[in-house]
C-alpha cells in the first residue's frame, strides 16, 4: 500500500514542532532561552545557553526557508492579515479584551502556525490541486 503524503496528522506533527520551537525562544513564562538569559545572564551556563540558541537557529532556518520556498512572502504577508481579521471579528463580536499577555500568546501561536503551513504547504498543495511543488535546482 502507498504511503499517503498528506494527512492532518501530519500537519498537527508540524505545528507542534514549530511551537516548541517558537516557545522555547520565548513566551511569557519564565521557561524559554529568552527568559533564561534575562534571569542568569550571559556567563552562567554559557554553553548550554549556546548550545540551545544553535539548536533553535537551526529550527528556524529550516522551517522560515521552507515557509518562503512555499508561500513566500506574500503568503506570509496574506496569512498575517487574515489572522488579524479573524482576531477584530472575535473581538468585535464577542466583546473579548485582549490585554497584553494575550496578544503575546496570539502572536505567539500565530507565528507558529504561519510556520506550519509553511511545512505543509507542499502536501496541501498537492491534495487541493493534484500538483507536485518541485523546486528547481539553482544552477
Amino acid at each position: 500500500m502507498a504511503r499517503r503524503s498528506f494527512s492532518f496528522i501530519g500537519i498537527v506533527i508540524r505545528w507542534i514542532a514549530a511551537a516548541v520551537l517558537v516557545l522555547a525562544t520565548f513566551n511569557p513564562t519564565d521557561y524559554s532561552l529568552v527568559s533564561w538569559v534575562g534571569s542568569t545572564g550571559f556567563q552562567q551556563d554559557l554553553p548550554l545557553k549556546v548550545l540551545l540558541a544553535v539548536v533553535l537557529l537551526i529550527g528556524y532556518v529550516l522551517f522560515v526557508m521552507a515557509t518562503l520556498r512555499s508561500i513566500g512572502k506574500f503568503g506570509i504577508i496574506l496569512l498575517l492579515i487574515l489572522f488579524a481579521v479573524l482576531i477584530w471579528v472575535f473581538v468585535e463580536y464577542t466583546g473579548a479584551v485582549l490585554d497584553g499577555d494575550i496578544l503575546v500568546w496570539l502572536g505567539l501561536f500565530i507565528v507558529a502556525t504561519i510556520m506550519a503551513i509553511g511545512m505543509s504547504w507542499s502536501h496541501i498543495w498537492r491534495r487541493m490541486t493534484g500538483q507536485v511543488d518541485v523546486d528547481e535546482p539553482d544552477i
